[in-house]
């Protein structure tokens, strides 16, 4: 937490909330219900560990909102979870859902533990342990409550939660779906682990494709030639990365804790997570700078800035150094609310996290309706789809007389796979979420920021549910 800040995550959260709940039509007391927890379990849980210590545990999970249900979040594994943290996590949960049209409330989880600081078996002792807590509580199921990974765990933590569940629940038919983000071969889906970067891809490429913005920028359309910078090379990061590369951009910078490397030319993502994987750090790739201070490489001359680490690294001091034309941000709350008056000063664009990281949770929406549906997406269409492209094809070229090329006919006569449906499905929910809150703030003059338009979009959605479920006589 930045030592600048006065004030906690979670009214940070909620002071972003209050200026964006002004320029609503709804009721106050409407409007009051959204902001608050509605549920935040605290527990306290002994652990033996290998050398025979007892360590007492401290863990939260809160559930934000249960306009619609389950709720739905990661487990952080990290020494600064705290109260605050996961219920700031967790409301920005249920905006994030409500943004992206994925019917779930919005929860979260942490344990406070360092996980590099305890043995493969610790964790699975911690993580089970917190499982049984969740479940003695109901706090915990398909229609209830639905974790998925976060800082500090991954498949691995998931396989064991969803094992624990389904051994406390025999004959649940239905307990796959108790967590998302597992191994495939226990129920997870194909696409999960790039999701939250390629969303981030997808969302910025949609704002680089509306004219309008990218003249107010004095950019051109489209992502290709776009210089971009990303901090934090961690999934999130390393994915976008890819994808911004793959598209055209040129990544010139990448940013981690112990540094930073540039090159105007731009870098090769792949080449450099090669290097770090054998030096364990990024600084003295071969062909390009070494920048020392981590924190410069955010005030580097740049089209797309992206924050895909910690929260509140662009704050009051250097966000008027910032010189991209657009912060996509990718981690969340990498921006604090004073930088965003400084964007709005300065008319830097700033994409908000609460939206743009939404790809990890809807890919999780899609692996959980695969677990309820028990069938794997592709499996009956896939063939048939082949099929019917081959026919097609075949009577094309019967009745021009030419033969289309190898990898044309390959791209044609592709039936989906899993993958393929999963990002598809990704592409269609970000670009409909982008398209519909820069609707809202075009629409609206008094809004400031995308990130007010953005909870704008959120708060109408969670109290016409409100409303309608009649909660509100």
């Amino acid at each position: 937490m930045s030592s600048n800040q006065n004030y906690s995550f979670f009214q940070s959260v909620e002071k972003s909330f209050d200026k964006a709940a002004k320029l609503t039509k709804w009721d106050l007391g409407i409007l009051e219900q959204i902001k608050a927890c509605n549920s935040v379990y605290q527990m306290r849980f002994p652990v033996k560990l290998d050398n025979g210590n007892i360590e007492v545990i401290e863990a939260y999970r809160v559930q934000h909102s249960q306009h619609k249900s389950p709720c739905k979040g990661g487990i952080r594994f990290s020494d600064e979870v705290n109260q605050d943290e996961v219920m700031a996590l967790a409301s920005l949960m249920t905006y994030k859902c409500a943004i992206v049209n994925v019917p779930f409330g919005g929860g979260k989880g942490g344990i406070k533990i360092n996980p590099k600081k305890y043995s493969v078996y610790e964790l699975e002792k911690i993580t089970r342990r917190y499982t049984a807590e969740l479940v003695k509580k109901n706090f915990i199921g398909p229609g209830i409550d639905v974790p998925a990974p976060d800082y500090g765990t991954g498949s691995r933590e998931m396989a064991w939660i969803v094992d624990t569940y389904a051994s406390l629940k025999p004959g649940e038919i239905d307990a796959a779906g108790c967590v998302t983000g597992k191994p495939v071969t226990q129920g997870g889906v194909r696409g999960r682990t790039e999701a939250t970067g390629l969303g981030v891809f997808f969302g910025i490429r949609e704002v680089c494709n509306m004219e309008d913005i990218m003249q107010k920028l004095g950019l051109s359309i489209g992502i290709e030639g776009k210089t971009v910078v990303v901090q934090g090379l961690g999934n999130v990061g390393y994915h976008s990365a890819k994808f911004f590369s793959e598209a055209g951009a040129k990544v010139i910078a990448l940013s981690e804790h112990d540094g930073a490397i540039f090159n105007a030319d731009g870098l090769n993502i792949d080449d450099v997570m090669k290097f770090k994987a054998q030096h364990h750090t990024i600084l003295n790739y071969p062909g390009a700078v070494n920048i020392f201070k981590n924190t410069d490489a955010l005030e580097l001359e740049c089209d797309i800035l992206i924050p895909a680490a910690l929260e509140n690294v662009i704050n009051a001091e250097n966000a008027p150094r910032i010189k991209a034309k657009i912060i996509g941000e990718a981690a969340n709350g990498p921006c604090t609310p004073e930088a965003d008056e400084v964007f709005i000063k300065k008319g830097i664009l700033c994409v908000p996290d609460m939206y743009l990281n939404a790809g990890g949770v809807t890919v999780s929406y899609f692996e959980w309706l695969k677990n309820l549906s028990h069938v794997r997406y592709g499996r009956m269409e896939k063939r048939f789809t082949e099929n019917l492209n081959t026919r097609i094809l075949g009577q094309i070229e019967e009745l021009t007389g030419k033969s289309v090329n190898d990898s044309n006919r390959e791209f044609i006569m592709h039936g989906p796979e899993e993958q393929d449906l999963v990002h598809s499905g990704l592409e269609e929910t970000m670009i409909t979420a982008t398209r519909e809150i820069m609707e809202i703030w075009k629409s609206n003059p008094e809004i400031p920021d995308m990130r007010t338009a953005a909870y704008v979009s959120a708060i109408n959605k969670v109290a016409t549910s409100y409303s309608e479920l009649g909660i509100f006589p």
